[in-house]
């Protein structure tokens, strides 16, 4: 299920991103850069006590802007309190209460929006009667914090995870439908794709870049077989995300991409492949989701055949980390070889959820042991893996010295496992841990020895 979102509102000046900060450093998850997103400070998954949960940190409201900036800014405070699922709104304790922050209070009333009302900049006991001025806004209870010095961080959070929503998962329908998302730059025509996939028209298509601001659902029938198509709002490149509702444009397409098992990432295909198409690229592999490349306004293309060549070098070069993703040449206007992308669904989705038995990977050690480098004079040793997981497939490589394991062996590995049994356009989670035998006292009193394995992924 799709991860909660905090926003963490208010006007400038009052802590938002500090706090934003210390939420994200005090997780006690590894918390993933998402490429082209988080250089923006906007967006970061974070963790406390076991919940995991997005914050999102927004631009203030400028009571002294002008009217564009104004518009601009509001629309995105507006659109945050829409999308998130708990607003923390933050005033701040030494300026005390302002006419903007009734505002932004005045806004959460209207739209009966779950919200945590938290007073910053009190980093003592003796300083909390800094709250008795915004008594006066009648939101019931105020939390103080200190975001820079950390004073009532623990308190404060635990308050978030008790009103964050519990998502169970859905009840069983009997129909396991595969999740299609499709994910690119603004006006490479996704909604066209959808339309040409449905064959209907189902989305607004317009030439303007940044029509679709939702996800939207379709059922999509294929002789017999059904898919469910998320189409996107378009992700733009971070320096045009500014302070409007793109930004959260991009945050809707992020969850489409959570929710997804297969990604298509559509791409002009007389642009070629951009820096941002690197991002996304990379941003559906951190999230470890399935994967088809689509070039797509294939009709629009002079000189196919060379066309093609050229973005086969240009796919190898700028997208050698997702390697493994098929690719095509589509047109969703004119319909040329859309319908090609649900074998490859399939075929994907197959191989998602595809396990290997442990003895057949044992059998490809050999292949790797004599590439791995010595480690204070010893070799670096792989004992035996093992698949933990699917969607994506996961190994676990029990080794005699993690430390010495580098991202490149790691890399290695994939490639062994890939030259014999594939994965096509899945993405592969290989963990590296360490086997060590500590001592125990047996039944007669004397010492075995047993296993235990500590993760040092």
């Amino acid at each position: 299920m799709p991860e909660p979102i905090v926003a963490i509102i208010g006007r400038p000046n009052v802590g938002k991103s500090t706090l934003f900060n210390r939420i994200v450093r005090s997780s006690t998850a590894i918390v993933e850069d998402i490429p082209g997103v988080t250089r923006d400070r906007i967006y970061r998954r974070a963790e406390w006590e076991g919940r995991g949960f997005v914050v999102v940190d927004t631009g203030g409201l400028f009571p002294e802007a002008d009217e564009d900036l104004l518009r601009q800014t509001r629309e995105q405070t507006v659109f945050a309190i829409e999308e998130a699922d708990l607003v923390v709104v933050l005033f701040d304790g030494k300026e005390g209460l302002t006419e903007t922050d009734r505002e932004i209070v005045d806004m959460l009333r209207r739209v009966q929006k779950d919200a945590l009302y938290v007073v910053n900049k009190i980093d003592a006991h003796t300083k909390e009667e800094r709250l008795f001025d915004f008594y006066r806004l009648g939101v019931g209870e105020l939390i103080p914090l200190s975001a820079a010095t950390g004073y009532g961080f623990a308190e404060f959070m635990e308050k978030v995870i008790q009103r964050l929503p519990r998502r169970e998962a859905p009840e069983p329908t009997g129909r396991d439908l595969p999740r299609v998302a499709i994910v690119g730059k603004p006006n490479v025509g996704k909604s066209t794709l959808v339309n040409s996939l449905l064959g209907k028209e189902r989305m607004i298509v317009s030439a303007e870049p940044g029509t679709t601001r939702d996800s939207v659902d379709s059922i999509c029938r294929y002789y017999g077989r059904e898919y469910i198509i998320i189409d996107t709002a378009g992700i733009r490149r971070k320096s045009k995300v500014g302070y409007s509702l793109e930004r959260f444009m991009v945050v809707r397409a992020l969850r489409s991409i959570e929710r997804a098992d297969v990604v298509l990432l559509l791409i002009d295909a007389r642009e070629g492949i951009s820096e941002q198409d690197q991002r996304i690229a990379g941003l559906v592999n951190g999230y470890g989701k399935g994967l088809i490349v689509l070039f797509n306004k294939w009709d629009a293309v002079e000189e196919p055949e060379r066309r093609l060549k050229e973005l086969a070098r240009e796919f190898s070069w700028k997208l050698h980390f997702v390697d493994f993703a098929p690719f095509l040449t589509v047109s969703g206007l004119s319909r040329k070889r859309v319908t090609k992308v649900f074998p490859l669904i399939d075929e994907i989705m197959k191989e998602r959820r595809k396990r290997i038995p442990t003895p057949e990977l044992n059998r490809l050690i050999p292949q790797v042991s004599g590439k791995l480098p010595l480690h204070r004079g010893r070799r670096v040793k792989i004992l035996y893996v093992t698949q933990t997981g699917i969607e994506p497939p996961t190994f676990v490589l029990f080794v005699n010295f993690p430390e010495a394991f580098k991202p490149e062996h790691i890399r290695f590995v994939e490639r062994v496992i890939r030259q014999r049994h594939t994965f096509k356009g899945t993405p592969l989670r290989i963990l590296v841990r360490q086997r060590r035998k500590t001592a125990t006292t047996g039944r007669g009193g004397g010492v075995a020895a047993r296993d235990v394995c500590r993760d040092v992924s």
